[in-house]
């Protein structure tokens, strides 16, 4: 049936910025979870879910509240899904606290009243930005390499990025051109910072940090810190909002927790930032079996299993830094060693030099002959050749270290090249994935 006629017009009703927006890729955009794949890609756990399930995969012994109940087979009550869910999030965003409360950086203790809760920190992402960025007028600074969804958020707000690339090769922050980049631009509202870095799996520098806390600026420092729980003990500056009013730390349930799919993520800050966000937000924006399985996982009993499954992904995590130099054709590891994931280039030879070409056909290799995705990552700012690799289970390490080590012998042998124009292609569509 042809469309009615009308005086609609979708190029001229919505906003030119969303016209323009590409859609941002996923990580399983690409290669889907078919039951064989090996996904060492989305920086997801691959241990699965930190809770101590039984045999049914249920969760047994333990109530969400933490308390002993041998007699719940299953703590998600499904009865009450009916009833709209607690738009506060009290219970939740003390466990929160609860877990972050280590005095490591301060005698300070955070309370729910520093807390939003979201779906996930992308909500948390795009909720700064709606909160202190005015359309068409103000900006947000960026340091590349860095996660994707700070200018998606900001082009669907209408806000403009300032980049200030991290250094090379020590993906450092460029404290001094971060500074004079505020200093010069009055209209930088929020400063997106992530620590470890996104592909970078460097921690940054408390004390860079605080250089920018303590600069002569009106805006908001926003740490991402997706990934401090494969950091070392008392690294994450969460409780540090209690002493600095400008600072936002966002975490999440999806990295070390093994949550990617509850969609929970929390933004630790100031009170008065905090009510903010909490006001804009939609009244029941956090899913009843979303809370219940967040709070089961924030309790004793789970957060031993999910410290265990981190302990096993730091240990296969060391095991790639040892044998990933072994094999020909892998240059030095490229970046930092606090997350669930590393970067590594790849060379165009056996002893050659970093290749975006080859680079780009070992991830399709990878993932096209062998069932194992990785991320390439070589068209970022200091990633030339880069692919990040997601720390998997044991049995998917052995599977990678061997499969890799096929793929770049067969790309060494090869002697065929490809035309340019269909490599940065195939480069940029590999490169342009968020997760």
């Amino acid at each position: 049936m042809a469309p009615r006629n009308t005086a609609f017009d979708l190029q001229k009703c919505a906003r030119s910025n969303i016209l323009a927006l590409e859609p941002y890729r996923c990580a399983r955009d690409d290669y889907k979870d078919d039951g064989t794949n090996i996904l060492l890609d989305a920086n997801e756990n691959a241990y699965g879910p930190g809770l101590a399930l039984n045999g049914e995969s249920r969760l047994p012994g333990s109530n969400v509240n933490g308390t002993s109940d041998s007699s719940s087979a299953i703590d998600v009550d499904l009865l009450g899904l009916n009833r709209y869910p607690d738009p506060h999030q009290e219970e939740l965003k003390q466990l929160l606290c609860n877990l972050r409360n280590t005095h490591t950086h301060t005698a300070q203790d955070l309370s729910p009243a520093h807390l939003f809760v979201g779906v996930g920190s992308d909500e948390a992402i795009d909720a700064l930005i709606r909160a202190f960025c005015v359309p068409g007028k103000d900006k947000i600074l960026t340091c590349p390499p860095t996660y994707g969804m700070y200018s998606v958020s900001a082009q669907v707000n209408d806000v403009a990025l300032v980049k200030v690339p991290l250094q090379t090769p020590s993906f450092d922050l460029d404290v001094s051109a971060i500074l004079e980049a505020l200093d010069a631009d009055k209209s930088i509202k929020l400063a997106y910072l992530c620590s470890p870095g996104n592909p970078t799996g460097k921690l940054l520098n408390k004390g860079d940090i605080q250089q920018i806390l303590e600069h002569a600026w009106n805006g908001v420092v926003v740490l991402d810190e997706a990934y401090i729980d494969f950091s070392p003990e008392g690294t994450s500056l969460a409780e540090w909002v209690t002493e600095w009013p400008n600072l936002v730390v966002m975490q999440t349930l999806s990295k070390a927790f093994g949550l990617a799919g509850i969609r929970l993520g929390a933004a630790f800050t100031d009170p008065a930032i905090a009510q903010l966000l909490n006001n804009m937000k939609a009244p029941y924006n956090i899913p009843n079996p979303t809370s219940q399985l967040a709070r089961a996982a924030l309790s004793p009993t789970h957060l031993a299993t999910m410290r265990s499954n981190k302990a096993r992904i730091v240990q296969q995590r060391d095991r790639l830094i040892q044998e990933l130099p072994k094999i020909h054709g892998i240059g030095a590891l490229h970046g930092g060693v606090e997350s669930n994931f590393l970067l590594y280039p790849i060379l165009d030879a056996p002893a050659g030099k970093p290749s975006n070409e080859s680079a780009l056909a070992v991830y399709e290799g990878l993932a096209e002959e062998k069932g194992v995705v990785v991320r390439f990552r070589g068209k970022e700012h200091g990633c030339l050749a880069c692919l990040r690799i997601t720390v998997g289970t044991e049995k998917e390490v052995d599977r990678f270290l061997k499969e890799i080590r096929l793929v770049l012998e067969g790309i060494h042998r090869s002697t065929g090249k490809l035309g340019s124009k269909e490599e940065q292609r195939r480069e940029r569509e590999a490169n342009d994935v968020v997760a």
